[in-house]
């Protein structure tokens, strides 16, 4: 066994052995009960995949191909597998907690308005919302990570003669339209080859709306979706609509209304506090226990959710739009005169989209809880970040989720606990960027009722959870890189984020002075919506002067969880996975 070497001072050293990753206890007893003298056959890693693993339809040329993939290990022996093999392959890639081959397997062909769609805000901003750089590059990248909503602010650039992207009356460096119109038909559907939609805050004179239809128009060519009829009376489908680009935005109105609109976003933004999440770890999702606005004291009382004013059909200023412009409009967004209960009124003959701030969700979801829900079974919700995170800081989006609310839009450039959880709800479906909505939120009882988010409901299952070890950071980091005079003292962090009830978390002991932390400790989550959990796994490696290290994170969908032994990869501060670093971990779920 090796040993690593830290410098206490000049003249003094301190040596710890580096611990040889083996199967902990309980695996080498599973590997006992399904095996014979040693020796793991492919009949009995057959009846191991079915009985413990939970893959009823594993068959056992499966378990003889698994067996053959380990042959170019010196471990292999030909009649089967021996224990160190056995967890080679629990600890390995070909393991995951999200099984790959279900990809795009939710129902496609319903309605937009029934899914959660993976939704940016500010979508070209490098950093802060005042005064970072906008480019394509944020796009491009949030296209390649499966985000399937892009927002651009349109304003006219110096001369007044073309359109630049930024974000109005702040200090944020402009870039070209074309530019990021561009970037977004080359890489669309890398990920995904379901539709895109770009919604747009329009701040621009009717010259130049046609100027914008233009580009639009000659950049997607046809793919670019517009329907035949001014307005929807259903959205069309995910499926009808792959690798198709779709306009959303508010039929506009005049450029000097907008402008003022924005100017006012702008001083609210400069005189509020800011609420940043950007520390190591980002600070913990705010908990909606209590009541909604129970940890929200300080919201600006006169927020009033508008990213978009007020607008009714017989708006006089319509009439200074470019007709080319609006005829690229699908998803028409806008508020009706009045206030929340029009706002949230279904028209049977047409579909919208509302958009409403973090906080004037959660103020209207005290009051008119079901009638959001019923809002959302036809038409789109879209809820964004409010705005005092003037530091691109993000909320807990479940409160949007538990409502129904398809376009949670987040601030996608930064990093956060918030962020995690949005991560994690898009890995399932495939990663396809659109996660079809559990039935609840889009049922209608016999007497017109729908689901009420404040209903107690009892425990549907129980999620058993764990943990136990890790392994991988010793060759992903520098040996002082957690520590200067010793190697890591690790612990786990795992729980729910979910609806108020469901949610918690807890922590496994700290092991101290080991790359290879072996836990071995269980937890138990009741659930009373699993359509909604997601599991949240972090590592904390324990500091006692100072805050304790990141050592990876990530966030995964409870429904979609397979249960059994599993390798979990985890993932850096902005959601991209480690080389090495991963947890073995057991999940089960428990029969009430």
């Amino acid at each position: 066994m090796s040993k690593q070497t830290y410098r206490v001072c000049f003249c003094c050293r301190r040596q710890f052995r580096l611990p040889v990753s083996e199967a902990p206890e309980e695996i080498k007893t599973l590997f006992a009960l399904y095996s014979e003298n040693g020796i793991m056959t492919a009949d009995q890693l057959h009846r191991f995949l079915v009985e413990v693993q939970k893959e009823h339809n594993a068959t056992e040329e499966g378990a003889l191909a698994i067996i053959d993939s380990l042959k170019h290990l010196n471990i292999f022996h030909r009649r089967g597998i021996t224990l160190e093999g056995f967890f080679k392959y629990l600890f390995s890639d070909n393991n995951p907690p999200l099984s790959p081959s279900f990809g795009v397997h939710h129902d496609m062909t319903a309605p937009l308005s029934h899914y959660f769609i993976y939704t940016g805000h500010n979508s070209y901003l490098t950093g802060n919302q005042l005064s970072s750089d906008c480019s394509d590059v944020p796009i491009i990248h949030a296209l390649q990570r499966g985000v399937r909503v892009i927002e651009l602010d349109l304003w006219p650039n110096a001369t007044n003669d073309d359109v630049d992207v930024l974000h109005g009356r702040t200090l944020t460096t402009p870039v070209d339209l074309f530019k990021c119109l561009k970037s977004i038909r080359e890489h669309a559907f890398t990920a995904s080859e379901y539709p895109v939609v770009i919604t747009l805050e329009d701040h621009i004179t009717p010259d130049l709306q046609a100027k914008v239809a233009m580009m639009v128009t000659q950049t997607f060519g046809d793919i670019l979706f517009t329907p035949g009829s001014e307005y929807l009376m259903e959205f069309p489908s995910p499926e009808s609509l792959k690798r198709r680009i779709i306009i959303s935005t508010k039929p506009p109105k005049e450029y000097l209304e907008a402008k003022e609109g924005k100017e006012k976003e702008k001083n609210d933004a400069e005189t509020g506090k800011t609420l940043g999440d950007e520390e190591a770890w980002g600070k913990e999702v705010p908990s909606l226990k209590g009541g909604t606005l129970a940890d929200h004291k300080n919201v600006m009382d006169d927020d009033d959710g508008n990213d978009e004013k007020d607008l009714d059909d017989g708006d006089k200023s319509q009439h200074n739009t470019a007709p080319e412009y609006k005829r690229l409009i699908s998803i028409h967004s806008g508020k009706p005169k009045g206030g929340l209960e029009e706002w949230l009124n279904v028209d049977p003959d047409r579909v919208r989209r509302l958009s409403l701030s973090e906080q004037y969700l959660e103020k209207a979801a005290i009051t008119h809880g079901k009638e959001i829900v019923r809002f959302t079974q036809r038409n789109i919700l879209r809820v964004y970040p409010k705005l005092t995170r003037i530091d691109s800081s993000n909320y807990n989006p479940l409160i949007g989720w538990m409502h129904g609310a398809q376009m949670v839009a987040f601030n996608m450039q930064g990093y956060g606990r918030s962020l995690w959880l949005m991560q994690g709800m898009f890995k399932a479906n495939g990663g396809c960027g659109y996660v079809k909505k559990p039935d609840f939120l889009l049922m209608t009882g016999p007497n017109n009722e729908v689901f009420d988010p404040k209903t107690f409901l009892p425990v549907k299952t129980t999620l058993k959870v764990t943990v136990y070890m890790g392994e991988g950071w010793y060759y992903d980091f520098k040996h002082t890189h957690f520590d200067a005079f010793s190697p890591p003292d690790f612990y786990a962090r795992v729980g729910i984020a979910g609806v108020p009830v469901d949610a918690v978390m807890k922590k496994t002991r700290i092991l101290e002075d080991n790359w290879i932390p072996i836990w071995n400790e269980q937890f138990e989550f009741p659930l009373t919506v699993p359509e909604l959990a997601l599991l949240r796994i972090e590592v904390h490696e324990y500091d006692m002067s100072e805050t304790d290290d990141f050592g990876g994170q990530t966030c995964l969908p409870v429904s979609e969880l397979r249960a059994g032994i599993r390798a979990v990869p985890l993932h850096n501060r902005k959601g991209e996975k480690y080389n090495t670093v991963k947890l073995l971990m057991g999940f089960e779920f428990l029969a009430l």
